[in-house]
């Protein structure tokens, strides 16, 4: 007390420490660097969807610059002349029906390669995993000969099955990878108690690998509805084309107007993006515990 006292009569200024640390803290210049080099990264991927937003409310001749100002008419001529509402039905039914499929089958499967103990399991993860270096015009052929052959060319189920057969691979592999992450004394505890190997999977795997779903559901969904070969391919059926299809039949002609097909563009564009934002902590959560690694 005596010294503190002779400390306060010196005039000796008593100051808490966290003073000095937020004194000492300074912008550092690698995170200003980072910060520019993000900001640059936002402007280059953003800059394609305002240039078609844009692009979507002008006429043709006031995309060429003839004229000036911004009109609604490239709207009502993508209405009339494509059946935009129609194709996006077609993708949405195409896209989720696949979806579901390559998520049952990759859950069943990864939690089979992670948990379930026998002696194929390490040949059969590393055909799994082949299988996802094989590029898709080597195969698309055989795909659409045995296709046709069952008849599946005149509807949805052809290329729902081939896109389900695509992205299967892939998603076992983050699905075995996310399972593997799991402490195995619950799948022991389990197997004690007498629990079945399906049980397990639907009581226990099926419940702690949401994480890993959403994100496989998410990537497959994005991946599915951008394609083009598959849907020009295996839908043959005009009324059963997807968006991508007619899009690309919107600028095969002689003549592209570019606004409507901009506007197009944009309408394709507005199902993924909800569809992420709408699982966008679920996704990133699955990387996060595991699906990266």
């Amino acid at each position: 007390m005596t010294e503190i006292s002779h400390g306060l009569a010196g005039g000796v200024s008593l100051q808490s420490p966290d003073a000095g640390v937020h004194r000492q803290r300074r912008i550092r210049p690698a995170r200003v660097l980072m910060f520019l080099i993000m900001a640059v990264v936002a402007v280059v991927m953003l800059y394609p969807f305002f240039y078609m937003l844009h692009a979507s409310f002008q006429t043709q001749a006031q995309y060429q610059g003839t004229k000036s100002g911004l009109s609604l008419s490239t709207w009502s001529q993508l209405f009339h002349s494509q059946p935009i509402l129609r194709e996006l039905l077609n993708s949405m039914i195409v896209s989720t029906a696949s979806v579901v499929i390559v998520v049952v089958v990759a859950t069943a499967g990864g939690f089979a390669f992670a948990k379930i103990r026998y002696r194929a399991r390490k040949p059969a993860f590393l055909l799994v995993v082949a299988c996802m270096f094989v590029p898709l015009p080597s195969i698309v052929i055989p795909e659409y000969i045995n296709v046709s052959k069952l008849n599946l060319l005149d509807g949805y189920l052809g290329a729902i099955i081939v896109y389900a057969a695509l992205g299967i691979p892939f998603a076992i592999f983050l699905m075995t990878t996310y399972f593997r992450g799991l402490p195995d004394e619950l799948i022991e505890a389990a197997s004690m108690d007498g629990v079945s190997v399906w049980q397990m999977w639907w009581r226990i795997g099926v419940p702690l690998a949401k994480p890993a779903m959403f994100t496989v559901a998410v990537l497959q969904f994005i991946q599915i509805w951008n394609d083009l070969l598959v849907a020009l391919l295996f839908l043959q059926n005009l009324n059963e084309r997807t968006v991508t299809v007619g899009l690309a039949l919107l600028s095969s002609g002689r003549v592209t107007s570019v606004p409507i097909l901009m506007a197009g563009s944009v309408m394709s564009v507005i199902p993924p993006i909800i569809v992420y934002l709408l699982f966008q902590k679920h996704l990133v959560r699955g990387i996060t515990l595991g699906v990266g690694k």
